[in-house]
């Protein structure tokens, strides 16, 4: 998992955007050094619509101390500084990352101050720099969007999680997926619904996607067969 850490972070409004953002994309390990107004923020539990129910922000009284459990970390900047590090686009650090973490490696992401952005002195405390490629002629790029880009670009690399929750349920045996689509395939047939020849063939196939695509469960399977059985006037499912 990735850290975003807000370094002196001035208005609870960008605090809010900033963890909204993050829980758009899963991300959930905020830190906040120093911010100005103090935490909790009302304005940044209003601007957050709720991500703060989820996302726990830990507060520190200076960088040193928020990045201290971290072994890898990105300084946000417009600016090329008089320092030598490895720069990174926001995708190009996301995988970074995902390398770093694939060796259990604890990452993080430092934005700076609204007015000022990170100080040389904060920068100095990193290993790598991200530069967001916006105009030249325009750079600066409000808080909450910053963390957006950044967590959207790690969700790429690292996918929240996509496995369904199922509950008491089993994803169904494909033979008994096929039972279902075989005894509705002969409900249609019973009811002319393939009445083209030249189509029958596609039409089947495309059921069959449609139902092998769903990874569907025992459960929502039941479910279907009920349907089937209440639209031909039978009390009992199959």
């Amino acid at each position: 998992m990735i850290s975003i850490i807000l370094s002196n972070p001035q208005m609870g409004e960008n605090i809010g955007a900033a963890a909204r953002s993050m829980l758009n994309f899963g991300l959930t390990d905020l830190r906040l050094v120093n911010p100005r107004d103090g935490w909790p923020n009302e304005r940044a539990i209003t601007l957050s619509s709720g991500a703060f129910d989820v996302i726990k922000p830990r507060v520190f009284d200076n960088l040193s101390d928020a990045i201290g459990d971290l072994h890898f970390t990105f300084a946000t900047t417009a600016r090329r500084r008089d320092m030598i590090k490895p720069e990174f686009l926001p995708m190009s650090a996301a995988i970074e990352g995902k390398a770093r973490i694939a060796q259990n490696q604890n990452i993080g992401v430092i934005f700076g101050a609204e007015r000022t952005g990170l100080l040389n002195d904060e920068i100095s405390q990193t290993q790598a720099i991200i530069t967001i490629p916006t105009n030249p002629e325009f750079p600066s790029i409000n808080l909450g969007q910053a963390v957006l880009l950044i967590a959207y670009e790690w969700a790429k690399q690292h996918p929240i999680n996509a496995n369904l929750d199922m509950g008491g349920s089993f994803p169904a045996k494909q033979s008994e997926v096929n039972n279902f689509i075989s005894r509705l395939e002969n409900d249609l047939e019973e009811r002319k619904y393939f009445r083209s020849e030249d189509l029958r063939a596609t039409m089947k196939r495309n059921i069959q996607n449609l139902f092998t695509r769903a990874d569907i469960s025992d459960q929502e399977l039941r479910t279907l067969h009920g349907i089937l059985s209440a639209l031909r006037g039978n009390k009992n499912s199959k």
